[in-house]
C-alpha cells in the first residue's frame, strides 16, 4: 500500500527546477539589493543613537526647570530679572533639544519609508524574476492574510475548503498550508493534504499534487480521503506518462479499500485498461 506514495513523494521533489543563468542573475541583484538594505540600516541605526543621546539631555533640563521651580520660595533674595534669565536660558536649552529631536525623528521616518520601499521593490523584482508563478503565489499569499482566521481547527479547515470550492485555489492553498503548520500532526491534516493536493491537480501541477497524495497515503492510511487520493494519484501518473505506476494505483486502491467509491471507479477503469491491452495484438496483426 505505501509503494505508491514512497514512488510519489521523490517524483514531486525532483519536479523543481530553476535555469543556471537566471539564477546567477537573481543573485547579483540580491546582492545589490542587500548592500542598500545594509547602508539604510546602519543609517537608520546611527540616527536613532543621536536621538538616545539627546532624550536623556531633555530629561535633564526638565529636571532643572522643575527643581527651579519648586525652589523659587527659597530664591526670594534673588532679583525676579535673575530668575527670569536662568528660567529663559533653560527654556531656549530646551526648545533647541526638543528641535533636535524632532529633526532625528523626521530623519527615521524618512529612513524607515525608504527601507520599507526598497523591501518592496526588493519583492517585486525577486518575483518578476520567478516568474507569473510566483507573482499569482504572492497575490493570493496578501489575499490569505486579509482574510479572517477562525481560531477553531474545523473552520479553518472548512474555509480553505470553501475557497477551493469558489474556484480560488490559490488562496485556498495558502489556508491549506497554514492549517498544516498549525496542526501538522492533527487527523484533520490529512484533509489538508488532500485539499491542498486537489489545488495543484486541478492547475495541472501533477508533481506537486502527487507529494501532497502521497503524505496521504504514507502517513494516514484510514483516513476518509485516502481511497480518492489513490485515484487522484493515477491521474496525475497518467498525465506524467507513467503508465505502470497509473496502473499500480488504481490495484493498490482495490486492494486496500474494496468497499469504497473510490474502488468502484478503479474497478471500471482497470477493466477497460484490459480490454485495450487484449486487443492490442488484434491491432497488430491488422
Amino acid at each position: 500500500m505505501r509503494r505508491l506514495a514512497l514512488i510519489a513523494l521523490p517524483l514531486a521533489i525532483s519536479g523543481c527546477f530553476y535555469p543556471a543563468d537566471r539564477g546567477r542573475a537573481l543573485e547579483t541583484r540580491i546582492e545589490k539589493i542587500d548592500a542598500s538594505n545594509a547602508q539604510l540600516q546602519e543609517e537608520l541605526k546611527q540616527t536613532r543613537a543621536q536621538l538616545d543621546a539627546t532624550l536623556p539631555r531633555i530629561d535633564e533640563k526638565i529636571a532643572e526647570v522643575s527643581k527651579a521651580l519648586q525652589s523659587l520660595d527659597t530664591a526670594s533674595r534673588r532679583t525676579g530679572a535673575d530668575i527670569g534669565i536662568q528660567l529663559q536660558k533653560t527654556v531656549e536649552d530646551l526648545s533647541q533639544l526638543r528641535g533636535q529631536v524632532e529633526t532625528y525623528l523626521h530623519k527615521i521616518g524618512e529612513l524607515e519609508t525608504a527601507l520599507a520601499q526598497t523591501n518592496e521593490a526588493t519583492e517585486k523584482r525577486l518575483l518578476a524574476l520567478k516568474g507569473d508563478e510566483a507573482l499569482k503565489e504572492a497575490e493570493a499569499r496578501k489575499k490569505a492574510e486579509e482574510l479572517k482566521r477562525p481560531t477553531d481547527k474545523k473552520e479553518f479547515l472548512a474555509l480553505a475548503q470553501e475557497k477551493a470550492k469558489g474556484g480560488d485555489v490559490a488562496v485556498a492553498r495558502q489556508l491549506y498550508s497554514e492549517f498544516l503548520k498549525k496542526w501538522p500532526k492533527d487527523a484533520l491534516a490529512a484533509e489538508a493534504h488532500f485539499g491542498l493536493g486537489e489545488t495543484y491537480f486541478a492547475e495541472d501541477k501533477c508533481r506537486e499534487a502527487l507529494f501532497e497524495y502521497g503524505k496521504l497515503l504514507q502517513e494516514y492510511p484510514k483516513a476518509d480521503s485516502t481511497p480518492s487520493a489513490y485515484l487522484r494519484s493515477s491521474d496525475c501518473f497518467k498525465k506524467l506518462k507513467m503508465q505502470e505506476e497509473s496502473r499500480l494505483a488504481l490495484e493498490e486502491l482495490v486492494k486496500g479499500y474494496p468497499k469504497s467509491d473510490a474502488a468502484k471507479t478503479a474497478k471500471t477503469r482497470l477493466a477497460e485498461l484490459d480490454k485495450a491491452k487484449k486487443a492490442e495484438p488484434k491491432k497488430g496483426k491488422k
